[in-house]
């Protein structure tokens, strides 16, 4: 069976009565499981997957939410670039919240309902409250009795005069995020003993509603809406989840305790240090053809193929063909979890250049890629970690997910996953994160060093190279024993994570 989608024209949806693949839904972003439509010529994993009944909603509907107008099913993915247009088509109406769903327009008044808003039932039994309530199709501005805040069409209870939004009602009072290793509860945010307002950890913002979801053990905080998102939450069996489960990391896997990952690099050849270890110096890696053998000696300004940094030591190479690998990086695990994505990611190596759907950025080398979601990371992006104390920053930053974008203190670029401090307002996006604290400059004999602030008080700034002015407010790189100041970008050039290969 097969369905000519509105959104993908170029190939028919084949029918999957079973899908297994849990790849997001290109219509809810939910998880699919069961019964779907996809694309076979796209490949599996493609972003053209959706569960039967998204790849089967009507093109048009009458709603008794916008009665006066028909609505029109659109999608939001041609306006991610446009933050005017994003805002415009991904807030709905009736919940008040951003989504990237598809969702029902009105052209002629600019009203929006997501699709999962669309279909809510009339009466619903609820976890979070005792008896049936009962959805009141009407604008109308009402306080939610379960969060704090206010929305726009409630569901009541006739017994209580309890009035709750739609999506607050569908909390669950268990469940489980990816970023945590313990199941979270629905919990008043009075019970909640912290000295200052609670901050969530997903999105690093404090956290003002009634009820919030908390792990007591680890006094892990969330958002109601960010731990039911469906980029945060992991849709497991709660019974079968043990509550003694270790509190180490998950993104800890087991292959990265172990010396070289047996399916990523053998060991040819080892020999004894001064202090009695072992050290592998000859190794066949699985980026590159030849044996590569270790070595001290540092080329001038060569990179290594794998993370495309600077050479530093210690270091394998082959001579044969100028290829430099990090010891660190030969040692990377082949799987390894990360949040900035839900589904195992696999180590993999190209040559031509890659898109980073973390830094956004050309890159080449060693990579991690989700085979499910078709997502490319670049290891330097993969490799850091949740929590991120800089010198840039006074205060520690936190891996921030949300559904709107966030502007980042450095560049002034605009992401949904970025860096965030919790004190204050300052946010890092991944491209700046991973910046070198030193690099080199074609034939320039010293290191250029990452500076935050300008480096004296003369109030003009011009780039040494471009000999174009400054913003005294944006990084920039500077050698201090000549007094060179430099543009990040005339230092790094256009794509600094690309190694060009002789």
């Amino acid at each position: 069976m097969e369905l000519q989608h509105w959104w993908h024209w170029e190939h028919p949806l084949v029918f999957n009565e079973d899908e297994r693949s849990g790849s997001d839904c290109n219509g809810c972003f939910e998880p699919v499981f069961g019964p779907s439509y996809s694309c076979k010529e796209c490949g599996e994993g493609s972003r053209f997957i959706h569960h039967k009944s998204c790849a089967e909603l009507p093109l048009g509907l009458h709603h008794p939410s916008h009665p006066n107008h028909p609505l029109i099913l659109i999608g939001i993915y041609k306006y991610y670039d446009n933050k005017e247009e994003y805002n415009k088509f991904s807030k709905c109406d009736v919940c008040g919240e951003r989504s990237r769903e598809y969702s029902y327009f009105c052209y002629r008044c600019n009203f929006n309902i997501h699709i999962r808003c669309s279909s809510l039932s009339l009466t619903i039994q609820t976890e979070v409250h005792d008896h049936q309530l009962t959805r009141i199709w009407k604008l109308m501005k009402f306080t939610c009795d379960f969060c704090g805040k206010e929305g726009n069409l409630p569901y009541l209870c006739a017994q209580c005069d309890f009035a709750i939004h739609s999506r607050c009602a569908a909390c669950p009072r268990i469940l489980k995020v990816d970023r945590h290793n313990h199941p979270l509860h629905l919990t008043p945010s009075l019970e909640v003993h912290q000295s200052d307002s609670p901050i969530c950890l997903l999105c690093v913002r404090k956290v003002d509603t009634l009820c919030l979801y908390y792990c007591s053990r680890c006094d892990f905080v969330a958002h109601l809406y960010c731990a039911m998102h469906p980029g945060n939450r992991e849709y497991i069996n709660l019974q079968e989840l043990k509550e003694e489960q270790s509190t180490e990391s998950k993104s800890e896997d087991s292959e990265l305790h172990q010396s070289f990952d047996s399916e990523i690099c053998e060991v040819i050849k080892t020999t004894v240090g001064e202090d009695g270890t072992e050290i592998a110096t000859e190794i066949k890696h699985f980026s590159h053809e030849h044996v590569l053998k270790v070595t001290d000696e540092i080329p001038n300004n060569t990179k290594c193929n794998g993370c495309v940094q600077y050479i530093l030591s210690p270091f394998y190479s082959c001579t044969r063909c100028s290829f430099f690998l990090h010891k660190s990086c030969s040692k990377l695990p082949k799987i390894k979890r990360h949040p900035l994505d839900s589904h195992p990611l696999t180590l993999s190596y190209q040559q031509a250049s890659f898109f980073c759907n973390a830094c956004c950025q050309r890159c080449n080398g060693l990579k991690y890629n989700c085979q499910i979601c078709k997502f490319n990371y670049n290891v330097q992006c993969v490799l850091l970690s949740n929590t991120l104390t800089l010198a840039c920053h006074e205060h520690c930053l936190y891996l921030s997910d949300t559904n709107s974008l966030q502007k980042c203190s450095s560049c002034n670029s605009e992401n949904y996953i970025v860096f965030r401090c919790s004190t204050c307002e300052f946010v890092l996006d991944f491209k700046c994160a991973t910046l070198p604290q030193a690099t080199w400059y074609n034939q320039h004999e010293h290191p250029f060093n990452l500076c935050y602030t300008p480096e004296d008080d003369s109030g003009e700034y011009y780039c040494d190279i471009c000999e174009e002015e400054r913003d005294p407010k944006q990084w920039f790189y500077y050698c201090v024993e000549c007094n060179f100041p430099a543009h990040r970008d005339c230092i790094l050039g256009k794509n600094p994570n690309v190694k060009q290969h002789i």
